[in-house]
């Protein structure tokens, strides 16, 4: 049984240029962009980035968390991948002149996104793409959301959010490639990263628990496959996840009620 869970997070990707440790910024100027400091979780946290790496980009991703169940109702959901389509947000990292945002809203735009777009992606059935609301779910059956295997994605789209900023430009794709590997195409700068998973946390308990309830994902630290694919990136942080954490395991159906 395979069964999807809609998700946003936000996604920081990074290369190594030259030396330029993360930290919280301590001036107005546009230098200290280089690498902005990663949130933390309030228990554990990833690991820092390593010398000698400069930020590339801050995305918004909106989509689709893909889980398996073996027949057994006990078994542990195995992850299949992922959809996504990934939006700018670079310029409202905090402290960043004229367009940051509060530490307080920036951290909100995962799960504002999540509650208030249609998922963007080519949905067997549209009507499921909408969130419904937080206290009156859009919930339909397993099969709605199954994405077109041949033309999964939208027409690239950008996105408007929240009133007080302006329209979020839309930056690429997220998917698993045909090697299972998560792959970030950030198709309107000719940017590319094919990565590994290198650590994992959960996410805060009180982070956003998405719109069934399933719990927010895990953040994740990524690092390149050394496949020889990717282009320009070569680090990739999840972090600050609403929803995509992964329905228990049921007998058979399972996954049926967990479709958002």
């Amino acid at each position: 049984m395979i069964f999807k869970i809609f998700l946003a997070a936000l996604f920081t990707l990074a290369t190594a240029l030259t030396a330029a440790r993360p930290c919280k910024p301590t001036t107005t100027q546009a230098s200290w962009v280089s690498m902005p400091s990663l949130p933390s979780t309030g228990s554990a946290d990833l690991s820092l980035p390593p010398p000698g790496m400069v930020l590339k980009k801050v995305a918004l991703g909106h989509g689709i968390q893909n889980y398996s169940c073996p027949a057994s109702d006990t078994a542990t959901p195995a992850q299949l991948g992922a959809l996504a389509a990934l939006y700018d947000v670079t310029s409202l990292y905090p402290g960043t002149p004229r367009t940051g945002l509060n530490e307080t809203p920036f951290n909100a735009l995962s799960t504002i996104l999540l509650w208030s777009q249609s998922i963007p992606l080519n949905l067997v059935n549209t009507e499921a793409a909408w969130p419904g609301t937080t206290s009156r779910p859009n919930v339909f059956p397993e099969s709605s959301y199954g994405a077109n295997t041949q033309h999964p994605f939208l027409a690239a789209a950008d996105i408007n959010i929240m009133p007080t900023i302006a329209t979020i430009k839309f930056l690429g794709h997220h998917y698993f490639d045909q090697d299972s590997l998560p792959t970030f195409d950030l198709l309107t700068v000719g940017l590319k990263a094919s990565v590994v998973k290198n650590e994992s946390i959960n996410a805060p308990l009180a982070a956003n628990k998405g719109i069934i309830g399933s719990g927010a994902i895990a953040w994740l630290k990524l690092v390149d496959s050394g496949r020889g694919v990717s282009n320009g990136l070569s680090l990739v942080y999840r972090v600050i996840t609403a929803g995509g954490a992964a329905e228990p395991c049921r007998a058979s159906g399972a996954g049926n009620d967990g479709a958002t």
